[in-house]
């Protein structure tokens, strides 16, 4: 485990479960939901090199040969990445290394915290080498609704499109007019910065460089804001993400 710790900001990166945040704390209150039985339900970890889900975990190369996904989460599709379970190597200055396994033989991935004083930047940047299969990054924090004081938390969040979700889950390609939550959802044409606020607590800002984010509202104990390069199965919707991701989580109190 490795530990950072800020002014106001502290944070514990489990290096061998995807070198995610498995603590973070502002001003004492904890903003991380601790592990839950799988490695994919706790903690805030980068999804890399997919994110979301990819049909029937089928993507092609440059020459158009299918390559097979993992499809164990999820079966039939693939889901949220290789870096999750994997180990991460930490490289100093609050990064972290990852060279990713087949099919995407000699590519690598460095993920960074830098501690502010009531913000914290996450980013991430994938190098490809000579691999030319399609990639998609994202961050996947699992928020508290409960942190111990205040009300549970309430998520303010608009855009103008959603992707339509088919019965699988996965977006169809078609952009439509936002429904009522709950979502397991991916956005675009997002109005002002996204926020979770405990009502007379505290509110968490997210600021991110990409146009697409996944939100997921399904869980009890649980609110995911998750900025994306490109919305789940990019390659067979025609899409094409960038190699890096960058988000700003910024405190404030409400009290």
């Amino acid at each position: 485990m490795l530990h950072i710790d800020g002014e106001q900001i502290s944070i514990a990166i489990d290096l061998d479960q995807g070198a995610r945040l498995a603590s973070l704390q502002w001003r004492d209150m904890e903003f991380v939901i601790p592990f839950r039985g799988n490695d994919y339900n706790w903690g805030w970890f980068s999804m890399v090199p997919f994110a979301g889900r990819i049909k029937n975990g089928i993507i092609r190369d440059s020459s158009g040969n299918k390559i097979q996904l993992p499809t164990i989460i999820d079966p039939p599709n693939a889901l949220i990445g290789l870096g999750a379970s994997a180990s991460w190597e930490d490289i100093g200055n609050g990064s972290q290394y990852l060279e990713l396994p087949s099919p995407f033989n000699g590519t690598s991935v460095i993920q960074r915290f830098e501690i502010l004083d009531d913000a914290i930047r996450w980013s991430l940047r994938y190098e490809p080498s000579e691999c030319d299969l399609p990639v998609t990054l994202g961050f996947h924090p699992w928020i508290p609704r409960d942190i111990g004081k205040g009300k549970l938390a309430q998520l303010n969040f608009k855009s103008n499109k959603m992707f339509k979700r088919g019965d699988d889950l996965i977006p169809t390609g078609d952009l439509i007019d936002p429904h009522p939550q709950p979502w397991d959802d991916t956005f675009t044409q997002i109005v002002g910065i996204p926020e979770i606020i405990w009502p007379g607590v505290a509110g968490m800002r997210f600021e991110f460089d990409s146009p697409f984010v996944m939100i997921y509202t399904h869980d009890d104990e649980a609110i995911c804001v998750e900025p994306v390069t490109a919305p789940p199965d990019a390659q067979n919707l025609g899409l094409i993400g960038e190699n890096d991701i960058e988000m700003l989580i910024t405190f404030r109190n409400l009290y």
